[in-house]
């Protein structure tokens, strides 16, 4: 057991018999009757189930599983007999005091240590007390004061009682008449995570995409679930609490694992969410970052190249999006989880080159999708207020001119948006618009390739 990083020296232990304990019977954890599935939210939570076979002895006995979540809610902790018998609950614990350097030596505080240094030397004696630098033990030569950083080996004549390896689980039961039995057990953990990724490449007119889909697992619940059962849940699903307790952390992800053209996920309808359900066991490590593959690129068609200009909302650029209808007719047509969809475009030598990025939020079928990519370099558009009247004390009149020039070598149509306010009518204008709400109003512009337009209106406000 080695504690180096968190002593800055080398701790030996001679580990003496803890006390005695009710008797544990238990599978070991490589038995292959365990059986797990995950269900994992975007919420930073998962729902654990597994399934494993144990052996008890008749009447009370301490049944321990030390492979658990460490960010595990303790509260909802559900655990049943399937098979083989039946055995009642008397109490269940969750431990989580674990062993490492400085816990050994705080609750080894009045026990005996060893301490040899890097001169050979050797103290014993009780432990007084410790801290980044220095050991203080009652020796018989009296009370030294150690340098830790000159000290190479410390050991404990004891572990002290409590103090375990990893979080475990232990139930008090009751078993009428020994013999195996198979168990269920299921809790709700924080520190595992999904979230989807899309990768969109435009064709040359803009008018079509290839789009695929892949999950992004995060796992820093403290524990690894090997060839599992993986369900994913898209939604928003109500949590009176939201965070557990957070035995482990800190973790940090410290590998990533891409999984490379797997089968695609099933998904089906579930309450009023949407379940994806991987077609086949996955093993998710702990601090690792899993990439599974959501669904085959599909090709969509009827994609719109929209440019938009909001200057009130969204500044003097004119702001360009994709628009496609996540429709079977149009190619796609499956309830899509929220995540960042990367756009690419091919460029003339063959290459894909970058060209935005924007997040979607949770999209059912036959809804819109609408991608954000960024400003037009070629397509400018400025606003200004050329008049201003108060008709009375309720009334006021205003008229904007919005500029729009197009520098492409093709025609383009530019939506202005427009924001009046309060009770409004618009008395003038030189364009048709639509009201899109009580606030919002859209002008169509087109301008042809190298040309300019010009959009006028007039508004009439009652406050």
């Amino acid at each position: 057991m080695n504690f180096e990083r968190t002593l800055g020296l080398v701790l030996c232990c001679t580990l003496l018999a803890a006390p005695a304990r009710a008797q544990i019977q238990a599978a070991p954890e490589t038995d292959g009757n365990r059986q797990l599935s995950v269900t994992v939210y975007n919420q930073d939570i998962a729902l654990v189930r597994e399934e494993r076979s144990i052996h008890l002895a008749g009447g009370r006995s301490t049944l321990r599983y030390a492979d658990v979540a460490a960010q595990i809610d303790p509260t909802s902790v559900h655990l049943i007999p399937v098979s083989g018998g039946d055995f009642r609950v008397l109490e269940q614990n969750f431990q989580y005091d674990l062993v490492s350097g400085d816990r050994l030596l705080e609750r080894s505080l009045e026990g005996t240590v060893r301490v040899v240094g890097k001169d050979g030397g050797v103290s014993e004696g009780k432990l007084l007390s410790f801290d980044g630098g220095s050991i203080v033990i009652d020796t018989k030569d009296g009370i030294k004061i150690l340098n830790r950083s000159e000290t190479r080996e410390l050991s404990v004549t004891q572990l002290p009682g409590g103090l375990i390896s990893r979080p475990t689980l232990a139930w008090l039961v009751d078993a009428q008449g020994a013999g195996s039995r198979r168990t269920r057990l299921s809790y709700l953990t924080n520190g595992l995570s999904w979230h989807a990724e899309y990768v969109a490449v435009v064709n040359p007119e803009d008018t079509g995409l290839s789009l695929g889909g892949w999950v992004s697992i995060e796992n820093h619940s403290g524990a690894t679930y090997p060839e599992t059962k993986l369900k994913l849940v898209a939604g928003d699903v109500q949590l009176v609490r939201q965070v557990f307790a957070k035995y482990a952390a800190g973790m940090r992800t410290d590998m990533m694992a891409a999984e490379a053209a797997p089968p695609p996920f099933a998904e089906r309808g579930f309450f009023e969410f949407h379940l994806y359900d991987l077609q086949r066991p996955t093993t998710i490590a702990d601090r690792e970052s899993k990439q599974i593959s959501l669904f085959e690129p599909a090709d969509v068609k009827n994609v719109e190249k929209k440019y938009t200009f909001d200057a009130e909302r969204l500044g003097n650029k004119v702001n360009v999006t994709l628009e496609f209808k996540n429709a079977q007719a149009s190619g796609l047509g499956m309830p899509l989880p929220a995540g960042t969809v990367r756009v690419y475009k091919q460029d003339k030598d063959g290459s894909q080159e970058f060209v935005g990025e924007d997040r979607i939020d949770h999209t059912p079928q036959d809804e819109k999708v609408r991608l954000a990519l960024g400003k037009a370099f070629d397509v400018v558009a400025e606003r200004k207020q050329t008049n201003f009247r108060r008709i009375s004390d309720k009334v006021t009149e205003s008229s904007w001119e919005i500029d729009v020039r197009n520098r492409k070598k093709e025609r383009v149509t530019v939506i202005v948006i427009e924001h009046p306010q309060g009770d409004w009518e618009i008395t003038q204008k030189s364009s048709d618009f639509t009201k899109k709400d009580a606030q919002t109003v859209e002008f169509p512009v087109t301008i042809e390739a190298g040309g300019e337009g010009k959009l006028t209106y007039t508004v009439r406000t009652q406050s």
